[in-house]
């Protein structure tokens, strides 16, 4: 497949640069217990991370506010050098569109076709027509999805529609890049596949923040840095970061 001309091709950006920042942060819905609790970490510029832990402990709660979905109950959030907690709301769509975010469900607009879904960022951006078709044509090659363009979502399998979520999500350029559970939906073949869409992102300086349970997916990243969260703390807090195991017979 041909990659488009966003720069996918092009070597990682060496910084190691804090774009991420938890602060004894804690999240609690409404009046209930905290959902998550004392989280202090940092995640570097180009960074490639895996989120994991058993259901129920807290990771699409944590992706919620690192795509700033949900504000935390105490404690402090940095996200690209500012301080989530002190802007205005006036000034977190501008800091939204920094961040691609790719859902388990797919979120697709079902009206909408292929070609639509992935344009959607760059409309609302206000991207002129014809920087659009030329974007979107080259992302959905790079996605394997350009004899797909005109499909509508009811009509695309669950690995097509996922890789127009990821389209859609990187179309911006995104400093950092969100996904919860990218490959729940898919066989193995096409998890791997998606995970190349998601290094290749990777490669060009983008952060990227995977949560998932597959362990054959994260132990075909073995430079990839793993947080673990149990019981809505991250575990072990001061090697939290630790390399997978490699596949056997690696």
């Amino acid at each position: 497949m041909r990659r488009p001309s966003i720069g996918l091709q092009g070597a990682r950006t060496a910084v190691a640069s804090g774009i991420v920042q938890f602060e004894y942060v804690g999240l609690r819905y409404g009046m209930g217990a905290e959902i998550l609790r004392d989280l202090n970490f940092s995640l570097r510029e180009g960074g490639f991370y895996f989120l994991t832990g058993p259901s129920g402990a807290g990771k699409t709660s944590l992706l919620k506010l690192l795509y700033l979905a949900q504000s935390p109950s105490r404690g402090a959030i940095r996200l690209f050098g500012e301080n989530v907690s002190s802007l205005r709301r006036a000034d977190l769509p501008a800091l939204r569109r920094k961040i691609g975010v790719v859902f388990q469900d797919f979120r697709l607009a079902g009206h909408l076709s292929a070609f639509d879904n992935v344009a959607l960022p760059l409309r609302i951006a206000g991207v002129s027509e014809s920087e659009i078709a030329s974007s979107v044509g080259e992302m959905l090659d790079w996605a394997g999805l350009a004899d797909r363009a005109s499909a509508r979502p009811a009509t695309l399998s669950g690995g097509e529609q996922q890789r127009v979520a990821i389209a859609r999500a990187v179309i911006g350029r995104p400093k950092l890049l969100v996904a919860d559970e990218p490959t729940g939906n898919v066989d193995p073949d096409m998890a791997a596949r998606l995970l190349g869409l998601f290094e290749a992102l990777n490669r060009i300086g983008t952060t990227v923040v995977i949560a998932t349970h597959d362990i054959q997916l994260i132990a075909r990243m073995p430079a990839a840095e793993i947080m673990r969260l149990d019981k809505g703390r991250l575990a072990d807090p001061t090697g939290m970061f630790r390399h997978p195991p490699k596949r056997p017979g690696l």
